[in-house]
């Protein structure tokens, strides 16, 4: 029997190749005669919206010419193009993986956000990382980090045992480098006068402050210049002279 059914099965080759059953079909070729059955209003119909040419079509949310669905419900408050969100990291949760050993860092090399992402401490780094300072009492390692924001109980229980924090920044294409390890790009720097003012704070330990500058252990020469322009506002704020205005 098996012999039966092997010699039934044909071999496969370019000579018996086609497609499948049903897989195929005839172009629907309209405005051709009424004999094809699409001739005249090719299938459309007569007049009406739905059978004029074109973009004439109505766009998603128009109900006839009534006031729409959309219009009728209040809007309120707006949406700041400005606003970032940040992923927050604790310093427990810090801790935790670094007693795993999941994560480790030195001077020349401190924790980022790519190390953060590829360990699971975080599992989005949305628009950079904010180290907080909940769970300080049960940290005592020395770290050595580069988040995008910190706070105030974060760099004081980090530089109690040993360790040190810089702020930097990061916009959207720097912060994809950072988490793909590309170094073949110069990172962004800070445009906005807020993000000016932050980073250039060594309250906020941002990495463009002459005390930050100073104290890190490696400082590419353009953090230098920098650090310098961008502080040159606050000096030439200060010399400038209030005009006299004529009493005449």
């Amino acid at each position: 029997m098996s012999s039966v059914l092997r010699s039934r099965v044909t071999r496969v080759s370019l000579s018996n190749l086609k497609p499948a059953s049903g897989s195929l079909h005839n172009q629907k070729r309209v405005g051709r005669g009424q004999g094809s059955g699409y001739g005249g209003t090719s299938g459309r119909g007569h007049k009406g919206q739905k059978a004029r040419s074109g973009n004439g079509k109505p766009k998603a949310g128009f109900e006839g010419g009534q006031t729409s669905i959309l219009k009728k419900f209040p809007k309120r408050g707006f949406v700041n193009p400005n606003r970032k969100t940040y992923a927050a990291v604790n310093l427990d949760r810090l801790q935790h993986w670094i007693d795993q050993g999941r994560l480790h860092s030195t001077p020349e090399k401190p924790i980022t956000a790519r190390e953060l992402l590829l360990s699971g401490c975080v599992h989005n780094v949305h628009d950079g990382i904010k180290l907080l300072g909940n769970g300080a009492e049960f940290f005592k390692a020395a770290v050595y980090i580069t988040p995008s924001r910190v706070s105030k109980s974060a760099i004081e229980a980090i530089e109690a045992n040993g360790g040190s924090v810089f702020c930097q920044y990061y916009n959207s294409l720097a912060l994809r480098d950072c988490i793909k390890g590309r170094a073949d790009r110069v990172s962004a720097a800070p445009t906005r006068r807020n993000d000016i003012i932050w980073y250039t704070q060594w309250r906020n330990r941002g990495y463009l402050s002459p005390e930050a500058v100073g104290r890190m252990p490696l400082v590419p020469e353009r953090w230098r210049e920098l650090s310098k322009q961008l502080l040159t506002f606050k000096t030439q704020s200060s010399s400038r002279k209030p005009v006299a205005q004529s009493t005449e």
